[in-house]
């Protein structure tokens, strides 16, 4: 079978990538971090959703991203908490409408450079496996507004991972990066995953985990699941 190194969370985007990596043939090796984030519940999702997609095997990389902080996943510095899906979207076109900005301001659950370190650690995994495709869950449609989830940094990271390689310099394999959802609207991710008979109860998406192990339901990511469910017109099985 062909090989991918899936980058794995735990919540919706990169475990409806790996139900499609699946669905597409490859053997999957799941690749997730421990970086001492504040919703590191979510690593308990991703044990679940590998078990659940047969993954060939499942790594956990730990690492300590509050040694570093400047994020609200990182650091003490408290979750935004916008209340609902029409607040975000006003929000959102107030500031595209006001010409200030193409795009909201980046929030501060952006973790410096995550994306960067994440596909670096696949990338690594994937010379060693020589398995050519790297799947992410990044979306460039319903998402916090992270830099590193645009379409241009991921062409930019595939030719950086075939300059810097030696499997690539060789000429033995040229490295893919993946993105099946970055087009595609929450609610069409979830219609997706349902189609291919995946299981959102083993899933999660809050930032910021309630002392009684429930979502917040109030931080960005609570408000772009609610909204894709919405969409999708499915109860969230949460």
């Amino acid at each position: 079978m062909k090989k991918a190194v899936v980058l794995l969370s735990g919540g919706i985007d990169s475990s409806t990538t790996a139900a499609i990596a699946k669905a597409e043939g490859y053997e999957i090796y799941a690749l997730s971090f421990d970086y001492a984030q504040r919703h590191k519940i979510e690593l308990e999702s991703a044990k679940k959703v590998a078990e659940s997609l047969g993954v060939k095997k499942h790594l956990v990389i730990n690492f300590d991203l509050r040694e570093i902080g400047g994020s609200a996943l990182t650091s003490e510095i408290e979750v935004p908490k916008r209340g609902t899906v029409p607040d975000l979207r006003t929000e959102r076109s107030g500031v595209v409408e006001s010409g200030l900005s193409p795009s909201p301001p980046i929030p501060v659950t952006y973790v410096p450079a995550r994306n960067t370190i994440f596909l670096s650690f696949g990338l690594s995994w994937a010379e060693v496996l020589e398995a050519p495709d790297i799947f992410i869950g990044a979306n460039a449609i319903d998402y916090s507004g992270y830099p590193d989830c645009r379409p241009e940094y991921l062409k930019a990271f595939e030719d950086t991972a075939n300059l810097a390689t030696k499997t690539s310099v060789e000429g033995k394999i040229k490295f893919k990066i993946n993105a099946p959802l970055l087009y595609m609207t929450k609610g069409d991710i979830i219609k997706k995953g349902v189609e291919l008979g995946f299981d959102y109860s083993l899933t999660w998406s809050c930032y910021d985990p309630q002392p009684d192990g429930r979502p917040c339901g109030k931080c960005d990511s609570c408000i772009f699941r609610a909204k894709g469910f919405q969409e999708a017109g499915i109860n969230d099985p949460l």
